[in-house]
């Protein structure tokens, strides 16, 4: 990699042989950048696209074709060279799809007993699914618990229910939706209020003037071609995102949101080099020392052979040091400077700072937030979390801030095995001595500086083969670092520490977590904790431990049972949207608000403070039509065949987000690939997707069929459209004024099947 020279005499050599040298390019921009590379060092480089004959005779094509390898066929005189023979990046054929929803619709966690809210009918109990038959056709339905009632949603309206999300249990509303109406226009007129905050805040945002960053040079395709691993699809997603965000007049305020060691470092390695290549400095905000050692490394090694200077500026600098960075970032020798608050203090100056990253901004306090908000002005800033506090999400979610969420873990990366339970010595010294045998490390977290050192030597004492050092925020500092580096080196194998090591520190070889007194740590710390562990491909473990002798509080209860159910890889977004829910949601936007989101759940809270902002800044707000699909046909996932029920809500929640044929396709094919072979019922199924389908390309908002005939409206019809129908259904009248069009369905014909194919031939794609 890097090495242009020799790979210029090698091609040379082939051209020489008369060899035909074609190098795959995985995307235009790299082509560019190799054509660049390969002029300057004198070879001429022709391209297909322009003549498609350049390939046939000896000499250097470049092409767009993302191959996985290269060869050479001395036979035929060819040598095909790809991108990865080229950067030394191997394309893995790893397509973990993440989850498509939006964040107002993480609905696997669905489990009978738990409160939903129906736009209709309002907040009532979900009791499970059940199978109904009407009219001889048997479907699957969502069965609610209503104050007077059960209703039965069929799952093909399941969008119109989310989960309820607002602290203590709610109150069920009537069914009907009179009462849940007047809830809702209660809590409309309250969150007037904070739309107009939020606008403000909005406003001032979108008014204020920053740097519009240029477009990337091709010293940013380099640095990023070196990226020694595959992005993630999130990944890709949240750098394009935060790039365009860059390159806009609008100073850039993005919140990416994922899991410990999902790269997001690597989204802020690129945004500051694409800062600095307009000239601009970059300050790196870290909570913690240890994390600013790490990040000033990771930072340095992306940045190697490059001109540009980094720092870090920690209490761990002499007080010569530290005042010779501030001193150099004031004159902008230093392009990236990566520190703790000490970099908020009041000393500290930039010349010309283009970018702020915030690591982790629910670590810092309240004084230190002000202080943030002086650097921010006319700044972009991106902060990067691995659980967002509710205000971060809340802002996110009503879109004053640009959120990237990371779904998709890096490859090879295990799910951590977590046992939460009572305090057990045995069953932690066997976890220390699997971890031994496999020459891995330990973090054992004691959170009491006072009685850190006792816990030390019990362990000692329990398992004396193991080499136990302690690590705490109030030893003296290069005591504190030099220990930390040792065991990072492996001369310990246990680290008896405080939560110090909770945000953002690298060890792959730490497998095993112990944590005493669970019960008195938040969900986000406890999620943070656990993210230390596992970051190699290694199965990892965690062990919670609380107190035998005490009874636990509800709230602690209910943390530690949340983080034992949520171990899948990318859980933080889903454990920050509980912790909303512990929380009972009412420090968001101040206590005066928890009542009503209480009254009509989070979610559709959001979406009214979405709908208010909306209307104050002048914009119309959205009107989502429903679709209303009637067709008397057996539909649905047979037990037998997707047994998991929160497996067959997903399958009912994607099928009803379609939006075109590709879409069913892809469902089609991932039941087949995890199911098996599919059922009639499963097929009849994706046959109405396609009905849905269809209904999204004409725009239709119903269809009704009933005594083999077919309603459909509204439809637009052109003149040869017209003509068509009259050929390809005599019967059928169509009213023009209100686009209502009726069709008979020929006897013996499924409806379903012969829609999807009338629509087709009518109105062509």
């Amino acid at each position: 990699t890097g090495d242009t020279e020799a790979l210029a005499s090698r091609i040379l050599r082939l051209v020489t042989k008369k060899f035909r040298v074609v190098i795959a390019a995985d995307t235009p921009s790299s082509a560019q950048r190799f054509n660049e590379v390969l002029t300057l060092e004198g070879i001429t480089v022709r391209s297909p696209q322009q003549d498609s004959s350049s390939v046939a005779s000896p000499g250097v094509s470049i092409v767009v074709s993302p191959l996985h390898s290269g060869c050479i066929l001395n036979d035929h005189e060819l040598a095909i060279i790809t991108e990865s023979d080229l950067t030394g990046r191997r394309r893995t054929h790893r397509h973990i799809k993440p989850p498509k929803r939006s964040s107002s619709s993480i609905f696997e966690d669905l489990k009978p007993g738990d409160y939903v809210v129906h736009q209709v009918h309002g907040v009532g109990k979900y009791l499970g699914m059940a199978k109904q038959s009407m009219g001889g056709v048997e479907r699957d339905y969502l069965h609610l618990q209503y104050n007077n009632g059960n209703l039965y949603v069929p799952t093909d309206h399941i969008d119109a229910i989310r989960q309820y999300i607002g602290g203590d249990k709610p109150t069920l509303n009537r069914m009907g939706g009179s009462d849940f109406a007047r809830a809702k226009s209660r809590v409309r007129s309250a969150v007037r209020e904070i739309a107009q905050e939020l606008v403000v805040l909005y406003q001032r945002r979108v008014s204020a003037v920053g740097h519009a960053f240029s477009s990337d040079t091709t010293w940013q395709d380099e640095m990023e071609a070196a990226f020694p691993f595959v992005e993630t699809p999130d990944q890709r997603i949240a750098i394009t995102d935060t790039k365009a965000d860059m390159e806009r007049e609008v100073p850039m305020d993005r919140l990416v949101c994922g899991d410990v060691g999902f790269g997001k470092t690597e989204i802020a390695v690129r945004a500051a080099f694409k800062c600095i290549q307009d000239g601009k400095q970059v300050a790196v905000l870290v909570p913690t020392t240890l994390l600013a050692s790490q990040h000033g490394s990771t930072f340095a090694s992306r940045f190697a052979g490059y001109p540009i200077r980094v720092e870090v500026l920690s209490r761990f600098l002499t007080a010569a040091r530290a005042k010779k960075v501030v001193q150099q970032l004031a004159t902008g020798e230093i392009d990236c400077v990566i520190g703790t608050h000490r970099l908020l203090q009041e000393g500290v100056k930039f010349k010309d700072l283009g970018l702020l990253v915030v690591d982790e901004e629910q670590r810092f306090g309240v004084q230190h937030k002000e202080q943030m908000k002086q650097l921010k002005t006319n700044v972009d800033v991106l902060t990067l979390t691995a659980t967002p506090i509710p205000r971060t999400l809340e802002m996110s979610l009503v879109g004053i801030r640009d959120l990237s969420l990371l779904h998709t873990p890096p490859a090879d990366r295990q799910p951590i095995l977590t046992f939460v339970g009572e305090e057990d010595d045995r069953v932690a010294t066997e976890a220390i001595r699997r971890e031994l045998l496999r020459d891995g490390q330990v973090f054992w977290v004691h959170n009491r500086v006072k009685t850190i050192e006792d816990r030390a030597r019990t362990l000692r004492q329990l398992v004396p083969e193991a080499r136990i050092a302690v690590a705490h925020g109030q030893m003296d500092e290069a005591i504190l670092e030099r220990t930390v580096q040792d065991f990072w080196e492996g001369k310990f194998d246990v680290l008896v520490c405080t939560t110090i090591i909770e945000s953002g520190i690298d060890m792959p070889t730490v497998n095993t977590l112990v944590v005493e007194r669970a019960d008195l740590l938040g969900l986000g710390q406890l999620h943070q904790l656990r993210g230390r562990v596992g970051r190699s491909g290694q199965r990892a473990y965690a062990y919670l431990f609380h107190p035998r002798d005490r009874a636990l509080s509800e709230d602690a209860y209910e943390r530690l049972r949340t983080i034992g159910e949520a171990t899948e890889l990318g859980s933080g977004f889903k454990i920050a949207m509980r912790d909303l829910e512990i929380r009972g949601a009412g420090n968001l936007l101040g206590e005066a608000q928890s009542g009503h989101i209480a009254a009509v759940g989070y979610d559709l809270y959001c979406q009214l403070v979405t709908e208010a902002v909306a209307e104050m800044k002048g914009e119309v707000p959205q009107v989502v039509v429903e679709l209303k699909i009637d067709v008397p046909i057996t539909a649905f996932l047979p037990n037998d065949y997707v047994s998991k029920e929160e497996m067959r809500l997903d399958a009912y929640r994607r099928l009803v987000a379609v939006k075109s044929h590709a879409d069913v396709e892809d469902i089609r094919n991932e039941w087949q690939d995890r199911y098996g072979e599919l059922p009639d019922q499963a097929i009849a199924l994706l046959v109405v997707g396609s009905l849905r389908a269809e209904c999204h390309r004409l725009g239709l908002r119903e269809i009704v069929v009933a005594d083999n005939r077919a309603r459909l409206a509204p439809i637009n019809l052109k003149a040869s459209e017209s003509m068509r129908l009259v050929r390809l259904s005599p019967t059928a009248t169509y009213r023009e004024q209100t686009g209502e069009l009726n069709i008979a369905i020929p006897r013996g014909q499924d409806a379903a099947t012969y829609l999807v194919g009338f629509m087709q031939e009518l109105v062509e794609p």
